[in-house]
Order: structure tokens, then sequence, then C-alpha cells
């Protein structure tokens, strides 16, 4: 059984510094793709960052020179390092992987939520002044 659990959502101050963590269980973590994503309070989901199984990765615009991903497939782990924190990061952050058919590795995804097939519960941020 797949399981995604993520940790490190906090309260901070503007300017602020966070590492979200995501651990994985469950499946061969090198072949996934893996990406986090941001809910604001009565806001859709969106991508906040994701990362293929090549370690290629990719930035929504909003975050961009702010966040960095970044996996370690020997523990499993996915992070984001989050610098600069604004007050419009507040949010849930989630954990998602898509986990391509055995033998494959995924070298990347679209960036909408449909895009993968398994999440955690998410991590609470929030980011005031």
């Amino acid at each position: 059984q797949v399981q995604l659990v993520e940790s490190g959502g906090a309260s901070v101050q503007t300017g602020g510094s966070l590492l979200l963590s995501c651990k994985g269980s469950g499946y061969s973590f090198s072949r996934a793709c893996m990406a986090w994503f941001r809910q604001a309070p009565g806001k859709e989901r969106e991508e906040v960052a994701a990362i293929d199984s090549g370690r290629n990765s990719r930035y929504a615009d909003f975050v961009q020179g702010r966040f960095s991903i970044s996996r370690n497939d020997a523990k499993d782990m996915l992070y984001l390092q989050m610098r600069d924190l604004k007050f419009e990061d507040t949010g849930m952050f989630y954990c998602a992987i898509y986990l391509p058919p055995l033998g494959r590795y995924c070298n990347g995804r679209g960036g909408t939520a449909n895009a993968y097939n398994h999440w955690g519960q998410g991590t609470q941020v929030t980011v005031s002044s």
C-alpha cells in the first residue's frame, strides 16, 4: 500500500524559511514523479514544484528562486525548501506522486492534480506579518 506522510509545516513570519518533508513507503520511490501542491483556503490545489525520476525539476512562477524541490531515493524522501515566505504562500501543502507501471520510469507529468495518483494528508503552512 502506497503511503505518503508530510511534515514540517508551521506558522512563520514573512521572510522566514521552512523545510517540508514527505516520507514515502510501499513503492519503488526512484521510478516515480513527485510534486508539491498547495491549496489555499477557498482555492483549488495548485502545483508548486515537481521533480521526475531523472531529477529534472520545474517550479510555479510564483515560487521561482524562493523554493527548491529535492529527493533522496535511498531514504524515500521528498523535500521542499522554502525561503522568503510570503503571506500568499499560506495554505495546506501536499506531497503527490505518480507511480508508473512496473519497469518504467516517470519522465515528467502534467502540472495538474489529476496527473498524480497518490497523495499525502498535507501539512499546514501559515505565513503572517
